[in-house]
C-alpha cells in the first residue's frame, strides 16, 4: 500500500530500523547512583515520522480530519520547523504518531484516510529526532530514575503548600535522598522557593514541629491566601496546614453573621479572620505567643479589627472566662456601628450607617487542636454558672439572645493497626469520652460527626459538633 499511495512522496534519508518500544522512549534515563542532581543527565532523543505539506493551509485541515495519527505526546510540540537548506525558507513539519520511528511504519500505522489525506495534498513524509530533556518528565518519573529500585513504590513528590513553602513528610528510608527530593520538587513548582522536611512530630502544646530546609532559601516568613483573606505568619514557629482549608470554609459557613464565635485555638486565624468578614463577632485565643503575634497581624491587616478580639492564655481559662468577657464587652458598647452596604448615599458626603446589637452569648465555640482538643471539654461543665454566678438559671435565660452553643471539637480517634473498627464504631468511641468529660449522659443521636481527613489510615480526624446541654451549661460542679 505504501508504495502504491507515495510513490511519487518524497522522502528524505533511509529508513531506520527501530526495535525499542516507544513507551521507553518516553520513559527518562536511569541513574541510582546520582546524589547531585544533574540536570543535563536527563536528555533522551528518538526518531518519529513528520509530514510537510507545501501548502501550509492543509496544515489545520490535517489536524481537523486525522488529529488521531498526529503526535500525542503531553507538553510537546506537534508542529515543528525545518530548514534543510541554509537559504531557504523555515517550513513546518507536522509530527505524526510517536508510535511511528520509522518510514517503513506508514502503511501499517496511519489510518486509510489520513494516507489517502496525505497522499491529496502533496505531504511530503520526513523523519525528525526528538528530543525530550529534563523539563518534559514530571517530578515523579524523575525521581523514579535516580532512587533505588526498592524505593520505587512511593516516590515521596507529594508535598503540602503553604505560599512559597513545599512541606513534606520524608519517611526514613527516604530521607538520605532528601537534598535531591527537595531539589526535584523545585525544579517542577516554580513558584516554590523552599522544601522542607518534618524531622519529628507535631509537638502538642503549639502544634509546631522541628524542620529542615532540604532544598531553596531558609525562608519561613509566609503570605498565604485563604477564604478571600491574607495570613502572614513565620511557618517554623506556628501551625499551619493547607490541607485544612476545605474545614476552614465549612464552619465558617455555618456561622451567621452577626453571631458571636469563640475560636479557643485560633493559630493565626483561619477561622476567625474569615468569620470576621463575615461580619461574626468573633473572640479568638492561642497560647502560642508566636500564633498570637501573627493573629494580631492578620485581623489587622484584613481589616476585620471591629469584629475580631484577640487573646494570648490557656484554653481552659479561656473557655471559663470568654462569656463573661462577651458579656460585659456587649453591655459597655451595646452596638457595633457599620457604613451601610447599600450603595445609596444620604448626601455625597454623608454614607449610611446601621447598628449591629453585640450579642450577650456566643453561637458556637471552635476547639481546632485535634490531638488534645477534647480534653478541654469538661471545661464546659458549668460554663454559665461560672460566667454569672450572681444570677439563677432562669435569670441567665432570660437575658437578651440567650442561647445555649454549639461546641465544635476537632479529634484524632487513632486506633491499633490490628484493629479494623467501622466509622460507627470510633463514633461510638467518641461519643463514650464526650460523656465522661462532660459528666453527663448526652445522647448518641445529639452528636453530629463530620470526617474532615484521614492523616494516615489509623488516624482519622473528626469534627464533633453538639449543642451545649443546658444540664451542663447550669451545672455546679466542676
Amino acid at each position: 500500500m505504501f508504495k502504491r499511495t507515495f510513490s511519487k512522496a518524497k522522502i528524505s534519508e533511509t529508513v531506520m530500523s527501530i526495535n525499542k518500544p516507544i513507551s521507553s522512549n518516553l520513559d527518562p534515563p536511569i541513574n541510582r547512583n546520582m546524589r547531585v542532581l544533574d540536570r543535563l543527565f536527563f536528555s533522551k532523543t528518538f526518531p518519529v515520522v513528520g509530514v510537510y505539506f507545501p501548502d501550509p493551509k492543509k496544515i489545520g485541515l490535517f489536524l481537523s480530519k486525522c488529529r488521531q495519527d498526529a503526535l500525542r505526546v503531553p507538553n510537546v510540540a506537534f508542529i515543528v520547523k525545518f530548514n534543510e537548506a541554509k537559504d531557504s525558507q523555515e517550513e513546518k513539519l507536522v509530527l505524526l504518531n510517536e508510535s511511528i520511528q520509522s518510514l517503513s511504519q506508514i502503511n501499517s500505522s496511519l489510518a486509510p484516510s489520513t494516507l489517502e489525506f496525505i497522499e491529496a495534498n502533496k505531504g511530503v513524509l520526513k523523519e525528525h529526532l526528538l528530543t525530550l530533556d529534563y523539563d518534559f518528565w514530571k517530578s515523579e518519573e524523575i525521581l523514579k530514575a535516580i532512587l533505588p529500585d526498592n524505593l520505587e513504590d512511593e516516590i515521596p513528590s507529594g508535598f503540602t503548600r503553604t505560599g512559597h513553602i513545599a512541606h513534606v513528610n520524608l519517611k526514613e528510608e527516604y530521607k538520605p535522598y532528601s537534598e535531591i527530593i527537595g531539589q526535584v520538587i523545585m525544579d517542577k513548582n516554580p513558584s516554590i522557593t523552599t522544601v522542607v522536611d518534618k524531622v519529628d512530630s507535631i509537638e502538642t502544646t503549639f502544634r509546631t514541629f522541628k524542620m529542615k530546609v532540604i532544598a531553596g532559601e531558609p525562608n519561613f516568613m509566609v503570605e498565604q491566601r485563604e477564604s478571600d483573606c491574607l495570613f502572614t505568619f513565620d511557618f517554623s514557629k506556628v501551625y499551619w496546614n493547607s490541607r485544612l482549608h476545605t474545614e476552614h470554609k465549612r464552619l465558617v459557613d455555618l456561622f451567621k453573621p452577626h453571631t458571636a464565635i469563640c475560636d479557643v485555638m485560633a493559630g493565626v486565624g483561619p477561622f476567625a479572620v474569615p468569620s470576621g468578614k463575615k461580619e461574626c463577632f468573633v473572640f479568638a485565643n492561642d497560647l502560642n505567643p508566636e500564633s498570637f503575634k501573627y493573629l494580631d497581624i492578620n485581623v489587622s491587616k484584613n481589616k476585620v479589627n471591629k469584629f475580631v478580639k484577640v487573646f494570648n492564655t490557656d484554653g481552659r481559662d479561656f473557655i471559663t472566662q470568654a462569656q463573661n468577657d462577651l458579656f460585659n464587652y456587649s453591655n459597655t458598647h451595646k452596638v457595633l456601628t457599620l457604613n451601610s452596604r447599600k450603595k445609596q448615599r444620604v448626601s455625597k458626603d454623608t454614607t449610611p450607617q446601621i447598628k449591629v446589637p453585640i450579642p450577650n452569648f456566643f453561637s458556637h465555640y471552635i476547639m481546632n487542636l485535634p490531638d488534645s482538643a477534647i480534653e478541654f471539654v469538661d471545661a464546659y461543665v458549668g460554663l454559665f454558672t461560672k460566667a454569672f454566678p450572681q444570677l439563677s438559671r432562669d435569670e441567665v435565660k432570660s437575658l437578651p439572645n440567650y442561647l445555649l452553643p454549639t461546641i465544635n471539637v476537632h479529634h484524632f480517634e487513632k486506633f491499633s493497626p490490628n484493629e479494623e473498627p467501622t466509622e460507627e464504631e470510633l463514633h461510638r468511641r467518641i461519643h463514650e469520652k464526650i460523656k465522661k468529660l462532660l459528666s453527663f449522659n448526652i445522647s448518641f443521636e445529639k452528636l453530629h460527626f463530620h470526617m474532615v481527613r484521614k492523616v494516615s489510615p489509623t488516624k482519622p480526624m473528626f469534627c464533633i459538633s453538639f449543642q451545649l446541654p443546658e444540664e451542663v451549661a447550669f451545672s455546679k460542679s466542676n
